[in-house]
This record gives structure tokens, C-alpha cells and sequence, in this order.
């Protein structure tokens, strides 16, 4: 698609959800995510446990995947170079490993990010966490945007991987955070996230609810950034995301058994 159809469609799928009209191309038609689980297995499976700063070092790592490997965490996010140590260590598990391309800023060049992502698969992750390229939708550049997600898309896909786009939607107004779904999930997403949280802004539900209803039902919606506390959980699940991204896994569970 050309930018102006990807920008008009963009428009007809934000004009739908104000009016509440359901619009199955878009993912309107699907409800928002249920009440979040009660169970702590449950739970546990729609977490992302990351570790992502990168003054992390061997033995913080060693001990952040050997208390994840029996917590039931959907997934363990962590940087490149400790890739092959979160598969050794979480191998016989169900838990995936994840890494990201392009982080935090997503403004690597196109090829870089495919020779990224392939890395990190052949490296032993099987889902993988790319910062888009906001500055091109800030500059309504959507054709950039599309071709960026669609080339690694087209990676993630040969290897049978999963891609979560970020897409640092405290940045973007309404109809940009519109866009920057469209775009998504055109572009063979299989996610879309709100934020690497490396920017300072906390996921924000109203947000959650804006790309559920544009890709809900189609794509994954990943909250993440800020998300510390059970309840934030709770608020994010309930605006339809499908995975939570933190570095607060184990507190958050042990929040919600005592609640």
C-alpha cells in the first residue's frame, strides 16, 4: 500500500472506533480482553520478565533467569549478548526467550535490523522485540515506517518467530498512534507494544484501548513501560492487552496472591 492509502485507511479505522461501529478489517468487531486472570499460573503466562539495562552484568543476569525458570513467565527479555545464556538456562521450560532490534531508539537502518533480528534468532530467542521507526511516523512517512517492520517481519516469519513492533505511543498523537497500528499489522506484526519504557513514560490504558480496538483480535497488544504494581497490571489487562512487559514479574505475582 502507498502511504496516502495506508494514511486514508488509518483515518476510516479512527473514524469506525469513535463511533463505535465495529470494522472486522481493523479489529473493531473483537471485545476487549476479559477480566485479567485470577490464578497465578494464569497471570504468570501473560508476563514478559525483562531485564534489558545495559549495566546488567553476568551474575545479575544469572540470577534474574534462575528465578524465572520456574515462574511460568510467558517469556524472559533480555539484551542480545545474553541470549545464549537465557536459552541454556531456561531450556526444558516453557518460558520463550525474547531480545530486541533496533533498541531502544529504533532508528537503526532497515538492514541492520533484519541482520539483528536473524542474529538473535540464530542465538536461541524465539520472539522478537523491535523498536520501530517513530521518527518516520512522526514525519508521516508511513511507506518507511511499513517498509522497516515489513523487512524484519519478513525475517521473524522465515524462522517461525514472533514480532512485537514497539511503538512509543506516548510520542504519538491520535491519529499518528492509529497510523503506527495500521501500519503494524499490514506489515506482517504480530504484536504491537506501547513503549520500551527507555523513554521515560509510563504504558497508559488509554492507550492499550486505542490499539486493541484498531488490531485486537488481529495482532497481540503489548503494555509495557512503568508497569510496577499489580493493580497496573490489572488496569492494563482490562484495556485489552494480551502480554505485560516488566521488570517486576515475581512482585507483581506476589502482589496478586495476597490480594
Amino acid at each position: 500500500m502507498t502511504p496516502r492509502e495506508i494514511a486514508a485507511l488509518a483515518r476510516e479505522i479512527a473514524a469506525a472506533c469513535d463511533a463505535g461501529a465495529p470494522d472486522p478489517s481493523c479489529g473493531c468487531a473483537y471485545p476487549a480482553a476479559a477480566a485479567p486472570p485470577g490464578r497465578r499460573v494464569e497471570l504468570a503466562a501473560a508476563i514478559d520478565q525483562t531485564l534489558l539495562r545495559p549495566d546488567a552484568a553476568e551474575a545479575e543476569i544469572r540470577r534474574f533467569l534462575a528465578a524465572a525458570r520456574p515462574a511460568g513467565f510467558r517469556a524472559v527479555c533480555v539484551q542480545p549478548s545474553w541470549i545464549p545464556a537465557a536459552a541454556r538456562a531456561l531450556r526444558g521450560t516453557s518460558t520463550r526467550v525474547a531480545s530486541v532490534v533496533g533498541f531502544p531508539h529504533g532508528a537503526t537502518v532497515t538492514p541492520v535490523k533484519c541482520l539483528e533480528a536473524e542474529t538473535a534468532i540464530r542465538l536461541g530467542a524465539t520472539e522478537i522485540d523491535m523498536a520501530a521507526n517513530i521518527g518516520a511516523v512522526m514525519s508521516d512517512d508511513l511507506d518507511a515506517a511499513f517498509v522497516d517492520i515489513k523487512a524484519v517481519a519478513a525475517v521473524t516469519a522465515r524462522y517461525g518467530a514472533v514480532l512485537k513492533v514497539i511503538l512509543e505511543m506516548p510520542s504519538l498523537d491520535r491519529r499518528r498512534k492509529i497510523q503506527a497500528c495500521v501500519v503494524s499489522k499490514l506489515a506482517g506484526a504480530d504484536f504491537v507494544t506501547t513503549a520500551t519504557g527507555f523513554e521515560g513514560a509510563a504504558a497508559d490504558a488509554r492507550d492499550v484501548a486505542t490499539m486493541q480496538r484498531v488490531v485486537g483480535g488481529v495482532l497481540g497488544v503489548k503494555a509495557a513501560g512503568g508497569i510496577n504494581t499489580y493493580a497496573q497490571l490489572q488496569s492494563m489487562l482490562r484495556a485489552g492487552a494480551t502480554r505485560i512487559g516488566t521488570d517486576r514479574g515475581h512482585q507483581i505475582l506476589a502482589e496478586s496472591a495476597a490480594a
